[in-house]
């Protein structure tokens, strides 16, 4: 009887992937969010015949983190504070936008939310799991680091 646990060797041999996979991960999920906020800040990215709608102090908060800490994720500069910053951001805009709007629920497809909790736990997961090896973080983590341990008599 095989283990049921027990991976296919062609799932194990994708391992070896895991943080380059997630490193382009932190790089798609981080310029996606800092269009976010290109587009409420910059007007960039608007749909055509749409304008950029004003954005009150809170907003224009929101979208500087977006925009700022959507960059920093993507290229792994201070990582896991920008990620922990930016999670905790859209908490706060699933239950200020999304869970009182209209009164439509919790739920978030149906308050159209969805975004706001998958960016939640996506940075959350990130500022965990770090930056990973290709990142500004790793660069300058190396660069500090002594060239090899110095033996100690």
């Amino acid at each position: 009887m095989t283990n049921p646990a027990a991976q296919p060797r062609l799932m194990n041999s994708l391992k070896r992937f895991a943080d380059p996979v997630y490193c382009l991960m932190r790089l798609m999920v981080g310029l996606m969010f800092a269009c976010h906020g290109a587009q409420k800040l910059l007007g960039w990215f608007t749909p055509p015949g749409k304008t950029p709608t004003a954005l009150d102090a809170l907003g224009t908060v929101g979208a500087w983190i977006e925009l700022v800490g959507g960059l920093f994720i993507a290229l792994g500069l201070l990582t896991s504070i920008v990620a922990f910053i930016a999670s905790g951001m859209m908490a706060v805009a699933f239950f200020m936008a999304h869970f009182k709007a209209g009164g439509t629920g919790w739920v978030p497809i149906v308050n159209r939310g969805e975004l706001a909790v998958v960016y939640c736990w996506v940075f959350l997961f990130i500022c965990f799991y770090g930056p990973g090896r290709w990142s500004v973080d790793a660069l300058l983590l190396r660069r500090g680091a002594p060239a090899s341990p110095t033996p100690t008599p």
